[in-house]
């Protein structure tokens, strides 16, 4: 479990693909680095990844053909950063909202307008997952936890404050590049079970 509230940036160091199986090495800051256990849970760029090897700054981690083919962790190369999430614990503040680390799709920027307080980016991403984006509802971008803010047919868009920017690898994305999508579990649970049920009355009537 996650709570969208990025702990760091890390830089991934060394890549190594092996059938259907890719292996990435990510240097970690060093506040992130204390008591990690082999098999324990991190979100990379919000993506929830298993550590199969610890190193004094580092930790591998193993990355299956699904996850490399649904999110933009397929698309990294050594020196590229990804946000860092390490799971929450009992007792935790939620400064955030729940997060599994499980991604549901990638959004490419269509546009970003920047001003001297913020940054506004809007989103497009496949229309199946749109009906889940609500305004002022929660989404995960590359692991971080935003407020949904203006929605239109595919498009969305997120407002991002300079904390937000200084603490993410999102001050580096540009127009054209693809974000990691975590749907809000608790609005997809919702959705879902309304549809079901108008769903059902239909087919009584």
């Amino acid at each position: 479990m996650f709570t969208g509230i990025v702990q760091g940036v890390g830089k991934i160091i060394k890549i190594v693909d092996h059938d259907k199986l890719r292996t990435i090495q990510v240097e970690l800051p060093h506040h992130l680095t204390k008591n990690i256990a082999i098999g324990a849970s991190i979100a990379n760029d919000g993506c929830c990844l298993t550590v199969t090897q610890v190193t004094a700054n580092s930790v591998n981690f193993d990355i299956m053909q699904e996850t490399l083919a649904i999110t933009t962790l397929g698309n990294k190369k050594a020196g590229d950063f990804v946000n860092i999430e390490r799971s929450a614990r009992y007792g935790d503040e939620v400064g955030g909202h729940i997060m599994s680390g499980h991604i549901s799709c990638t959004a490419k920027i269509k546009n970003i307008m920047t001003t001297a307080t913020n940054c506004t980016m809007r989103l497009e991403m496949p229309l199946v997952f749109m009906k889940y984006v609500l305004y002022k509802g929660f989404i995960g971008i590359d692991g971080a936890s935003l407020t949904v803010g203006e929605v239109k047919n595919n498009q969305f868009l997120i407002h991002l404050i300079p904390e937000t920017l200084a603490i993410t690898t999102l001050k580096y994305k540009r127009e054209g590049d693809c974000v990691n999508i975590e749907i809000d579990s608790q609005t997809q649970a919702i959705v879902d079970t309304v549809e079901r049920i108008i769903a059902m009355r239909e087919d009584r009537n």
